[in-house]
């Protein structure tokens, strides 16, 4: 009894078994299930009430202890490029997928046919997306708007800028509110570790929603689509994240079990962001130094969406073939040139890969935009799969460039890895 005891006292089984009963409240009284819906966005909300504290002051603190501002700059360009090449790699094997697999062959859609109401607040908002918008709106409008109405990208600014201020700074004054905020953001994990514990209802809430809104039947008229992307997905975190892992000497499966509370999390939930408090604190247990912590983990969310960038591709010409719309690999190819930039700024954005896939579709003219019906009914089960992938993609980010820049602690995370104890 012990050990029973000691098994369901962990996070990550309450909320399989949370699923679990979500699952069965979904199937058994549909209508009780989706209106569970509030219960998940609830949690939900919970977590993002307290993103933009945890992310300012996680950035801050990691930059005003790094000191040497070129440090900062190389860990930055280290990121940035390792983001590109990992998003070109999850975009490829997305387009080599769904043209082995043709997931739209045969469906014969008359794209003049589509009822285009449904998704014409995603093509709307997708027209106010472009290059000039997106940099203006990185800025905020006042300092602390950032926090209330902005995005994840402006208090990212806000962050940068003080903690450069206060690396330049240096000095007495500098260390004492480096150190506040610290001791500010201790108080914020806290509050973290008691919201957690409202997870296994938030995941079987989301469950029980799903399957009663769309019913498990929504899966098999599109099961094709989801098998590709669900494939590709576990070849992408298998294969290429996996590799990564192993570069840096660390057993990717035993990594995998170290954040299976948070996979489940997103699993259930459909947010990455709901585990990014927790996925701070894992990282730097796990022997990651703090500074590069709060500089890529963060970063990660918004340039290193793998997940997505799969989804993409693979939604992309999904619509295509189910539409009839030929493409040649030439076409492919340009359609992927536009996702490597159209997949920068869906960060904070409602229905970011709807918006996304709405610009990208625009863009090229080829492809008809109404096509985007064909995707709504699933898009929440599509959504689990590019959420889980973003997930794992940016903890192992995060700790591949902290073992290239000297600032992992190797012994440690292997410790750690080994003893399976999650950290408080």
């Amino acid at each position: 009894m012990p050990a029973v005891r000691r098994l369901l006292g962990q996070i990550y089984i309450q909320v399989l078994i949370g699923m679990l009963i979500g699952a069965a409240i979904g199937l058994l009284a549909p209508e009780f299930g989706v209106a569970l819906k509030p219960l998940a966005d609830g949690f939900i909300k919970l977590i993002r009430m307290i993103l933009a504290p945890i992310i300012f002051g996680t950035v801050v603190v990691g930059m005003a202890r790094m000191g040497d501002l070129k440090d900062i700059g190389r860990i930055g360009a280290k990121a940035l490029v390792y983001f590109e090449v990992l998003s070109t790699i999850a975009l490829v094997i997305g387009l080599i997928v769904v043209n082995l697999m043709q997931p739209g062959a045969g469906m014969n859609i008359d794209a003049s046919s589509i009822d285009g109401q449904a998704v014409s607040g995603f093509t709307a908002a997708a027209h106010e997306q472009g290059v000039v918008p997106f940099l203006l709106g990185i800025i905020p409008t006042t300092f602390t708007s950032a926090f209330v109405t902005g995005s994840m990208l402006q208090v990212i600014l806000l962050a940068v800028l003080m903690g450069a201020a206060l690396s330049q700074l240096g000095g007495p004054s500098a260390k004492h509110v480096t150190d506040l905020i610290d001791s500010f953001l201790q108080v914020i994990f806290r509050i973290v570790a008691i919201v957690m514990r409202l997870a296994p209802l938030g995941a079987g809430a989301g469950v029980a929603f799903t399957i009663g809104m769309y019913g498990v039947g929504t899966l098999w008229s599109l099961l094709t689509l989801l098998a590709a992307l669900y494939l590709t997905s576990i070849a992408f975190v298998v294969i290429v994240l996996g590799g990564v892992m192993r570069s840096t000497g660390l057993p990717f499966w035993a990594f995998l079990r170290y954040f299976r509370e948070e996979i489940f999390v997103v699993l259930g939930t459909c947010s990455s962001e709901a585990v990014l408090p927790r996925m701070i604190q894992k990282l730097e247990a796990l022997g990651c130094e703090k500074s590069v912590v709060g500089l890529v983990l963060p970063a990660g969310y918004t340039f290193n969406a793998d997940g997505t960038c799969i989804y993409l591709s693979i939604a992309a010409i999904f619509v295509a073939q189910a539409t009839n719309t030929h493409l040649g690999w030439a076409d492919q190819l340009g359609i992927l040139a536009v996702l490597l930039l159209t997949s920068k700024g869906s960060a904070g954005v409602a229905g970011a890969g709807f918006v996304t896939l709405a610009a990208t579709l625009s863009t090229m003219h080829s492809i008809p935009v109404t096509g985007l019906v064909l995707l709504l009914g699933i898009d929440r089960f599509l959504n689990e799969a590019r959420a889980v992938v973003n997930l794992i993609g940016n903890s192992v980010a995060t700790v591949a460039i902290a073992k290239w820049e000297g600032a992992l602690d190797l012994d440690q995370a292997k410790r750690v890895l080994a003893s399976r104890v999650q950290p408080e």
